[in-house]
């Protein structure tokens, strides 16, 4: 089922940056409400609920940090999620200065958008969890009130409220309980039992042994929920987990609610206990899902500053020109793999995507089957293939009309042979000494995909053999997300 969408609120005086924010989160299926200047952030605040708010640092009339104060004066706004993005270098004492004005996070610019996707994400979950919490314990507060004036006026209101309670137990994820506070006496209904993985018939419901159901470092809830209770307090709630018999853990969030006599004295304690256990594993997929996109990012910035730190060129513009290249080519794979959840990618795909700028017809033939590949090695064997274009486009078969390319690859005991033969192009002489992205094709073949790469430069047109192992692990990346040193190293070889 579809979530209920919230409202983000994205504030900047440019407005080619809030069309470039409004692309980049459009993804998440959320409301994006747009605001030009403070001005009309806050008479847009006055007239919306705002789940999440990015603001720009530098703006003219009122910054970021002036709106954020006049923000957190209002009641409504105090604890409202507020994201900054700071296109210079902000100082320690403006982090703090923005921390203390109620700033979550602060984003740098450029803006990665996976990053800012995940950021936005985290808090609109937030804020939807909050939400849903407070509907919980206005649900409980309205749920004492109908008993107890279900008990004293009508049955029949006691009835609606015993079919609302038999569906929350058919579901398996709400129980409620009673405690008799002057008889230490409990009442727990059959979604209690089943929650805690006990039976009425086996298990007596006492203190000492609802006790030794909870996690050993969650006791202390129990005891401070009733030490809160002796001191008047009316309304307790706390997050907890539970160890069934069985040995699972599960995680529960737990309300309870006190009923006093004519002197103030607590009689009665109600409750109402919730399996929150899936929801605690979508956070921690979420968790999860945040640090991979640290890790994604901090890759594809090893591998953008391997390419600069070793492009060579003649010429500023040859340069800058070979340098986007190679990062546009990083980019397609990105975009590949992160289409189906960098579990791999096709072959045929990466051929293509390095096909579609080149208007080339039917000079180049595909030949080969269905190929899956590993992250690590799709990104490089795509740096390769770009690299293998690229040479071709400028002085092989794809730099004439009348040249073709034949492309074919099969698989055999797990190792990829690619062939790649170009003719009819211009004659070619063999080169007396390699260019850089020949010799770092061939690093980047064998040193991180432990294959080979083998060059016959025939009169008629190049023709080139990559044999590429699909099942051994790469040495591309490193678990900390850095670059691996000996690839580097032969990268930087033959860059010299």
């Amino acid at each position: 089922m579809d979530h209920e969408k919230v409202n983000i609120l994205l504030v900047d005086d440019q407005p080619a940056k809030l069309l470039a924010y409004e692309v980049i989160l459009k993804e998440l299926g959320e409301n994006l409400v747009i605001a030009s200047s403070g001005r009309e952030a806050l008479e847009l605040l006055l007239k919306t609920e705002i789940a999440v708010i990015l603001v720009d640092v530098c703006m003219p009339e009122l910054d970021g940090f002036e709106l954020a104060a006049m923000i957190r004066e209002h009641p409504r706004f105090q604890k409202t999620a507020m994201i900054f993005i700071s296109a210079i270098q902000v100082s320690d004492i403006d982090r703090l200065r923005g921390y203390e004005m109620g700033a979550v996070d602060y984003v740098p610019v450029p803006v990665v958008p996976e990053v800012l996707r995940a950021k936005i994400k985290v808090f609109a979950e937030l804020y939807r969890k909050t939400r849903e919490l407070e509907r919980l314990n206005q649900e409980l507060e309205d749920r004492v009130r109908a008993r107890t004036a279900e008990l004293e006026n009508s049955t029949a209101k006691l009835r609606e409220s015993e079919q609302r309670r038999s569906m929350a137990i058919a579901a398996g994820k709400m129980g409620s309980w009673d405690w008799d506070w002057i008889s230490g006496d409990w009442m727990w209904d059959e979604g209690q039992y089943r929650i805690f993985g006990v039976s009425p018939e086996s298990f007596e419901v006492n203190p000492a042994n609802v006790q030794a159901l909870l996690h050993p470092d969650d006791v202390d809830q129990l005891r401070k929920a009733i030490a809160e209770f002796n001191k008047g307090t009316r309304a307790y709630e706390t997050e907890f987990r539970i160890i069934r018999p069985d040995g699972e853990v599960r995680w529960c969030v737990g309300t309870a609610a006190a009923t006093v006599d004519e002197s103030s004295r607590v009689v009665r304690v109600s409750g109402v206990t919730v399996d929150i256990t899936e929801r605690k594993r979508a956070e921690e997929r979420q968790n999860l899902l945040a640090r991979e996109v640290d890790h994604r990012a901090k890759n594809a910035l090893a591998l953008a500053q391997s390419i600069v730190r070793l492009t060579r060129a003649d010429e500023v513009k040859a340069y800058v020109n070979a340098v986007e290249g190679r990062i546009n080519a990083l980019a397609r794979v990105h975009t590949i793999l992160s289409l189906s959840s960098w579990q791999g990618a096709e072959l045929s795909r990466l051929i293509d995507e390095e096909l579609a700028p080149y208007s080339l017809g039917g000079q180049i033939i595909l030949a080969g089957p269905e190929v899956q590949l590993l992250p690590a090695t799709a990104q490089t064997l795509a740096l390769a293939l770009h690299e293998l274009f690229t040479n071709s486009a400028k002085y092989g078969a794809l730099s004439t009309r009348s040249g073709r390319l034949t492309i074919g690859w099969q698989v055999k005991d797990q190792v990829l042979t690619l062939s790649w033969e170009e003719s009819g192009g211009p004659l070619v002489m063999t080169p007396k000494s390699r260019g850089f992205g020949t010799r770092s094709l061939l690093a980047s073949v064998e040193s991180q995909l432990g294959g080979q790469a083998q060059f016959d430069w025939r009169a008629e047109g190049l023709l080139c053999r990559l044999e590429v192992p699909l099942t051994r692990k790469t040495t591309a990346t490193t678990t900390s997300g850095k670059f691996d040193e000996a690839g580097s190293a032969e990268l930087q070889r033959a860059s010299g």
